[in-house]
């Protein structure tokens, strides 16, 4: 009989932590040396955090609001964020932007500045989280660079981690894109062909002072009022219904509440305006309005018939946008 050779044990691969263990193509050897595939590894965590939607990312954080409408409904607006450990050495400041150009995800400018976009494809299911990582890994950029899109941790940090939630989050609502470079004219061919198309595609908006949350913009054939709101859904849009029916929901003659979009958990009714109404036209409208929908947002009585029936073409004009 052959002889059994003996055994012997392979060289052992060295272990990974958490934090250095790459991704890597399903089927492949996860690098953390376990000798499993990746997808049956800590391939796993990343294909949970890829699938699993966070139904409200910006819970929690200082305007929630409109945190949904520059990611959904504004072109062009600025934000300055506060972190809760304050600025790193060499950050003068960090911005968050509706958009940036090329549609990078984040850019470290040369003064070490930091402009974070909002409105980017995300790999996960939960946009906090992604952009968190991709605020961190900004922070540390070279200055004069922008921040690739990746996938992030599926245990890294989200914004309400790195946020200061006592910050103040203010947008400033801009008519072009100018804010991306501090010299527009020395900016590079491709930054420039970026802003004149953004530029060219950007919808004139204005943000109402005197309620929360609500954007007027302005289309060829009407203007519009996107208004989102924090309240429960069901809730609201009861309390929609009551208004529409008692003929009490539009903002003065020749408007009109339409629908609502959902989006990020929340609900945005839309209002058409005609065109010759202003931002200016409808803010009184706006605040008289909110004190008709505070008055009935806590009822409890059932719907009316009429009510029902609002209701139920107010849902069917509802869009989801995420």
């Amino acid at each position: 009989m052959a002889k059994k050779r003996p055994q012997t044990k392979g060289k052992q691969q060295p272990q990974l932590t958490e934090g250095e263990i790459p991704v890597v193509g399903a089927r492949e050897p996860c690098p953390c040396g376990s000798g499993r595939r990746y997808k049956a590894c800590h391939g796993r965590a990343a294909s949970h955090a890829v699938t699993e939607l966070v139904r409200r990312p910006f819970e929690g954080l200082p305007g929630e609001c409109d945190w949904v409408a520059l990611r959904e409904l504004v072109p062009a607006a600025t934000v300055a964020l506060t972190l809760k450990d304050g600025l790193p050495e060499g950050v003068p400041s960090v911005t968050l932007a509706t958009v940036l150009p090329m549609a990078w995800p984040a850019l470290r400018r040369e003064d070490g500045s930091v402009l974070l976009g909002l409105q980017n494809e995300t790999a996960s299911g939960d946009i906090s989280r992604d952009l968190a990582d991709t605020l961190l890994r900004a922070l540390d950029a070279e200055p004069g660079t922008p921040v690739r899109a990746r996938r992030a941790p599926a245990d890294g940090p989200r914004l309400q981690d790195l946020l200061d939630p006592e910050g103040p989050f203010e947008p400033v609502v801009h008519t072009g894109f100018e804010f991306w470079v501090p010299d527009a004219e020395n900016a590079t061919p491709e930054v420039s062909a970026s802003l004149e198309r953004a530029n060219a595609a950007a919808i004139p908006t204005v943000r109402l002072t005197g309620v929360d949350s609500a954007y007027w913009c302005e289309t060829p054939e009407k203007n519009h009022l996107r208004w989102v709101m924090p309240h429960a859904e069901e809730r609201l849009l009861d309390a929609l219904a009551r208004l529409h029916a008692a003929g009490t929901s539009s903002l003065g003659e020749g408007t009109r509440l339409v629908g609502s979009f959902r989006a990020h958990g929340l609900t945005v009714p839309v209002w058409d305006l005609p065109s010759g109404v202003g931002a200016d036209d409808v803010e009184k409208p706006a605040a008289e309005f909110a004190e008709r929908l505070a008055a009935v947002l806590d009822s409890d009585a059932p719907l009316t018939p009429e009510e029902r029936r609002a209701r139920g073409g107010l849902t069917n004009r509802q869009v989801t946008l995420s």
